[in-house]
This record gives C-alpha cells, sequence and structure tokens, in this order.
C-alpha cells in the first residue's frame, strides 16, 4: 500500500495569488494590491477546483489514465466557467486601475473590491457586473487548456520517461512548457481584445475586429509575445510549483 496525496480544491486558487503577487513587481501600484489577488481568486480558484477535482475523480476510477484530450475538454470548461465567474471582479479591477487617469469629478473611488462589486450591481444593475464576459470565459478557457492540461501532459511524459521524479525540476519543466502554450492559445485573442480596447469604433465588433486582424497576416495575431511570455510563464512556472508543494505537504492523503 501506498500513500499519496492530492490537491485540495483551494491550493489553486492560494498558488495563483502568491504567482501574481511575485510576477507583477513592476506594475502593482496600491490599487493593483489591493485587487490582484480577488481576481486571482475568484477566477484561478473556480478553474482549478473544477479541474482537479474531475482529475482526481478520473485518475481514481481509472487508475491514473486520463486521455490528453478529455484533459483539453476539462480544461476549457473549467477555464471557461472561471473566466464568467471572474468576470465581476475583473471589471471592478480595471476600472480600480483606471479611476487614476479619470479627472477627480469622473472617478468613482471605490473604497475596494467588494465595495465595488456592490455599487455596479446597485448602480447599474447585475447584467453590468457581467460585461465583457464571453471574451473573459473564451480567454479562460484557452489559458486553462494550456496551463492546466498541457502541465498534467507534459508532467505524465517527464515522468514516464524515467529520468526525473516527482520533483520540483519536473514541475519547473512542466510548468515552462505550459505557460509557453498558454501563450501561444490566447496571444491571438488578447490582441483582438487589445485593439477592440484602443479602437475609436472602427470596428462593429469581435468578429469583424478579427477579420481586419487576420487581414494583416498570421503574424498580426502574435504582435507582443514576448513580453506576453515574458509575463505567463514565470506566472504559470510559480503558480504550480506552489501548487505541487502545497500538495505534497498539505494535500489530502490517500492509500492506493
Amino acid at each position: 500500500m501506498q500513500q499519496n496525496r492530492l490537491s485540495r480544491w483551494y491550493f489553486g486558487g492560494v498558488s495563483s495569488s502568491v504567482a501574481a503577487c511575485l510576477t507583477h513587481p513592476l506594475d502593482l501600484i496600491k490599487v493593483h494590491l489591493q485587487t490582484q489577488q480577488e481576481v486571482k481568486m475568484t477566477y484561478s480558484l473556480s478553474r482549478f477546483a473544477i479541474y482537479e477535482t474531475v482529475r482526481d475523480e478520473m485518475n481514481r476510477k481509472n487508475k491514473g489514465f486520463w486521455p490528453f484530450y478529455q484533459k483539453v475538454l476539462m480544461g476549457a470548461f473549467g477555464g471557461f466557467a472561471g473566466g464568467f465567474i471572474g468576470t465581476p471582479a475583473d471589471l471592478v479591477n480595471v476600472r480600480m486601475q483606471n479611476d487614476v487617469k479619470l479627472p477627480v469629478e469622473l472617478r468613482r473611488n471605490y473604497a475596494h473590491v467588494l465595495d465595488g462589486l456592490f455599487r455596479v450591481w446597485k448602480e447599474e444593475g447585475i447584467r453590468k457586473l457581467f460585461s465583457g464576459a464571453s471574451m473573459a470565459s473564451t480567454r479562460g478557457a484557452l489559458v486553462s487548456v494550456g496551463q492546466l492540461s498541457c502541465y498534467e501532459q507534459s508532467k505524465q511524459l517527464v515522468l514516464a520517461a524515467g529520468y526525473l521524479t516527482d520533483n520540483i525540476l519536473t514541475h519547473f519543466l512542466a510548468s515552462v512548457f505550459a505557460g509557453g502554450c498558454a501563450t501561444l492559445l490566447c496571444q491571438p485573442l488578447d490582441v483582438v481584445k487589445t485593439r477592440l480596447m484602443n479602437s475609436k469604433l472602427e470596428y462593429g465588433g469581435v468578429f469583424h475586429c478579427l477579420t481586419e486582424t487576420a487581414r494583416l497576416g498570421p503574424k498580426a495575431f502574435y504582435k507582443g509575445l514576448v513580453p506576453a511570455a515574458i509575463r505567463l510563464i514565470p506566472h504559470t512556472v510559480f503558480t504550480f510549483i506552489f501548487l505541487e508543494q502545497l500538495r505534497q505537504h498539505f494535500g489530502v492523503v490517500v492509500v492506493t
């Protein structure tokens, strides 16, 4: 009989929050410090909890065998759900960061993220809290496929090769690969989102922006890829290293 440890459902949110604090030292202004953790704890907590709960159940039933396409589907589902759930906090986060750029008379002056959520609901209605949810959910699905599914698969392949054990070097290698996959998958959507945000009404919508960008060639969808990778890959590495350490030291003990 062998003892293994499984992650607790909230480990992903905790790990992602700590990783966010470590990978944003240049732009963690006061407002960002106040809100970044709440956003990560709603978005990442949801997607990690969904993915890892299903993964552990699948591994239990199938004795560790879980086809890659199922990992992709579950990663997409978990990321989509997490993106939707995290949209309200992300909306308030963006508003609080942009508040300092507005004239004093137009600033919202949210005291904190919970105050912002309550005021948006009260002053603008609950539908406003989910403004942009479709794009956030789609991005969440793509990032989660890159991070969660690719991390799980690459870790499995590294361990199967027999050269490394389930240690921090394995976690590092698998998370670097996962971060690269996540960057490649979500960069086109980030480019479209940025073009829409910076547009002066020249686009009729997401599809129009997508087709106009496509006319510039495939490279147009990967503009800014290196800065995006510099941000997302370290975040992915820290997230999974912390997650694995939490699992190994504080996870649920199971006997196999």
